[in-house]
């Protein structure tokens, strides 16, 4: 059976941070970092939005320098999953898919949220080429272009509303024939001649040489009028949800309706002591890695006390 004070489960800004906290401050922290180390900033190219760096950084430089931090204090950093969790004994029990069995007074779980996607593999070919799952983090580089993005919930009218300030054209492609989203948000993106909302529309795939150029559509698909065409664009951003990493977690902790882990007021405690939660597993609003940077922050400060307090 392995020990560690601290346990620090997933390894993106939230993950990072936390660890640099918890070594700043001697706790000697263990940090799963998982398949993807760096969580999901890796899947973008360039971050413009990070403090301290004026001409923006590449996403995955900004996370190997965190982790090298992390490791510069004290961190000892493990590319493992965790695949089962007990927080019912003390020490809380973790094991992890190498079969190994870990100990821990504190737990601080940072293992984010998954973009949903439409499940073609164009969007896979094409990530970081045009294909974006963030809206604030790459619609900068669509200034004056004509982007698309998919969904018809408040989170797709958002992002469109927002990529409208940005670019030439947004297409707003809704595979109903209504829009999910708020009346105040229908009102919004209806009433903007940036926006042209394509209803009953799914699509078939992308295409372009060395990024996005265009989208493989079909309109009113199955029906007598079906009709299949290729629509130019420069963007392709999916805002049909995200899904947080949580399912480990739910049968201890409590969770909201979408699955994201509940803390205590604006604190990452949990309703079990020594058990912290940090970004955007718990985050179903900003998923900004600035605000997940400062959420690792948070939890470590608190299971610092924790342990000491212990």
């Amino acid at each position: 059976m392995n020990y560690t004070k601290l346990l620090i489960i997933g390894s993106g800004p939230a993950g990072y941070t936390a660890a640099i906290y918890a070594g700043r401050a001697n706790l000697s922290p263990t940090l799963l970092e998982g398949p993807q180390p760096g969580g999901q900033l890796t899947i973008t190219t360039d971050v413009e939005n990070f403090p301290g760096f004026p001409d923006g950084v590449d996403a995955n430089e900004l996370m190997d320098n965190m982790r090298r931090q992390a490791e510069r204090f004290g961190t000892t950093i493990l590319s493992n999953l965790a695949t089962s969790v007990d927080l019912g004994v003390r020490p809380f029990r973790i094991t992890l898919d190498d079969g190994s069995q870990w100990e821990a007074d504190s737990i601080i779980i940072a293992t984010g949220a998954s973009a949903k996607y439409l499940g073609l593999s164009d969007e896979q070919t094409y990530m970081g080429k045009g294909v974006s799952a963030c809206a604030t983090c790459d619609g900068f580089f669509y200034r004056k272009k004509v982007v698309a993005v998919v969904g018809g919930g408040d989170t797709a009218c958002e992002e469109a509303s927002y990529l409208a300030g940005l670019a030439a054209k947004v297409y707003l492609i809704v595979r109903k024939p209504f829009l999910r989203a708020s009346k105040i948000m229908q009102e919004r993106v209806l009433g903007n001649e940036k926006i042209e909302v394509l209803f009953e529309t799914n699509t078939l795939g992308l295409y372009g040489k060395d990024g996005v150029e265009g989208a493989h559509l079909v309109y009113r698909k199955g029906e007598s009028d079906e009709r299949q065409y290729d629509l130019p664009i420069d963007g392709f951003f999916l805002a049909i949800g995200h899904h947080p990493n949580s399912e480990l977690f739910a049968p201890w902790l409590q969770t909201d309706a979408e699955g994201y882990l509940v803390s205590e007021g604006d604190s990452p405690r949990t309703s079990i002591p020594g058990v912290f939660v940090a970004g955007d597993v718990a985050d179903p609003r900003y998923r900004q890695a600035v605000i997940a940077a400062g959420s690792g922050a948070k939890a470590a400060m608190e299971a610092e006390k924790f342990l000491s307090e212990k």
